[in-house]
């Protein structure tokens, strides 16, 4: 039976002197400040369909200390797994039991159990505090938007359509292996498909690739052939591998036609795939392209954020799509209102969120002053009281480049290393976590 949290904590749990000491020590006090939290990780656990009785699992209380200190420190799985058993301070913090060491398997399966619902409640309550204690009250806030990369390779038509043939590979050899002795008819053309996709790629000029493409796609589509008559020969049996096998199909399918198909579109008709309808991967469908500045493009989400005067994470919203900042300034204020239950008497934003009717809506909200980085039209009186406060709003404003930069240098925000979009999103809001949490314990007086 998984226990909430370690009853009766070792005496000899002490934390070192060291700056990482002290600020895992404040962590650790608010983290048992709020105990009611557990209970939200006790119920996600409970979603595994881990049964009341039998073995103790590790308790709710140790999973989310572990969570918080992979994200601090930035650990794999296998690093947090060390130094919970070598670091005196992490097992301190941890609040291991006595004896217990958690392997990096056990670690990976508990901590990403957690939903990113959990971690919003739980910076909900760090809000509240850093409220309470006079750190932070909302009523100057700071708009920007990011983006954090999905755990994929650069996409490439060839690429994809690489990955394609040798996922239906692979799926093939697993169907021969169920069946047994009653071998398929199919040919594994892996090693045509991968020198047409490397041929491609060091190929100049679009009408010597136009043949490759061709030759590329009819691997693809013999393969995907082979692929749909094993599923109708194995679709009237009842072993469960073979459902379980029947179920990778259905998943992949449909991803593996729609990379064929925009390549044919693409590439053989020269007729422009409109970003919201491209696939970038196979193995992470939910990726968005970003364009960023009319040049660089990113492969992920896009990531809209408040800050106030603390620097802490006020909100946080993982957009689908790649929306326009513009469309996004309402919104993220609207939910802003809803938490503080009142709009922000000053706020700043890009230049991307300015727009004549954002700024009528956010003064008829109760937004006295709101400072745009680029004026986009727009007359300084109109915005905010006078020049020297327009001036004010736009320097705290590139303040928020600096907290975008350490989540992402410090704290993993720059690319994902979780697969799938509810790890993604789980991902994000445990960085964002630990990023106001070490940030609280500094600011709160002593």
């Amino acid at each position: 039976m998984r226990q909430e949290r370690t009853v009766q904590a070792s005496i000899f749990d002490l934390f070192a002197t060291h700056e990482i000491g002290h600020e895992l020590k404040a962590m650790s006090q608010w983290l048992d400040e709020h105990r009611d939290l557990l209970g939200l990780v006790v119920r996600d656990l409970g979603r595994r369909g881990v049964k009341a009785t039998g073995r103790q699992g590790l308790p709710a209380e140790a999973v989310l200390r572990c969570a918080l200190l992979k994200q601090y420190r930035q650990l794999s799985y296998q690093e947090l797994a060390f130094h919970l058993e070598d670091s005196a301070s992490f097992r301190a913090f941890a609040r291991l039991p006595w004896s217990w060491s958690p392997q990096k398997s056990v670690l990976q399966k508990t901590i990403s159990a957690i939903r990113p619902g959990t971690w919003e409640e739980i910076n909900r309550a760090l809000l509240s505090s850093a409220q309470q204690t006079q750190l932070e009250d909302g009523s100057v806030v700071r708009l920007d938007s990011t983006v954090t990369a999905a755990p994929i390779h650069e996409p490439s038509d060839s690429s994809l359509l690489w990955d394609a043939v040798r996922i239906m590979v692979r799926l093939l050899k697993q169907a021969d292996a169920l069946v047994g002795d009653a071998s398929l008819a199919w040919r594994d053309h892996r090693r045509a498909a991968k020198k047409r996709a490397r041929k491609i790629q060091f190929t100049r000029g679009r009408p010597n690739r136009v043949q490759l493409y061709r030759e590329l796609i009819a691997i693809a589509c013999g393969t995907l052939a082979y692929l749909k008559q094993t599923t109708e020969r194995l679709a009237v049996a009842s072993d469960p591998l073979i459902e379980l096998w029947q179920a990778q199909v259905r998943h992949y399918q449909p991803l593996i036609e729609r990379i064929i198909t925009q390549s044919e579109r693409r590439v053989l008709a020269g007729d422009p795939v409109p970003a919201s309808e491209k696939l970038v991967s196979l193995f992470e469908p939910h990726a968005d392209i970003i364009v960023k500045g009319g040049r660089d493009v990113e492969y992920g989400h896009k990531l809209n954020l408040i800050t106030g005067r603390s620097g802490m994470i006020l909100d946080l919203v993982i957009e689908a799509g790649n929306p326009r900042d513009s469309d996004r300034l309402l919104p993220m204020l609207e939910r802003h209102i809803a938490f503080y239950g009142q709009a922000p008497l000053q706020a700043a934003a890009d230049g991307g969120f300015a727009s004549r009717d954002n700024l009528a809506k956010a003064k008829a909200w109760g937004v006295r002053d709101m400072a745009f980085h680029k004026k986009a039209g727009l007359r300084i009186e109109d915005m905010v009281r006078s020049n020297w406060v327009y001036r004010k709003l736009r320097n705290f404003r590139a303040g928020i480049e600096a907290g975008i930069s350490c989540l992402k240098r410090a704290y993993g925000l720059a690319r994902c290393t979780w697969r799938g979009f509810d790890h993604f999103k789980t991902y994000v809001w445990s960085s964002i976590v630990a990023y106001n949490l070490v940030l609280f314990t500094r600011l709160k007086p002593t």
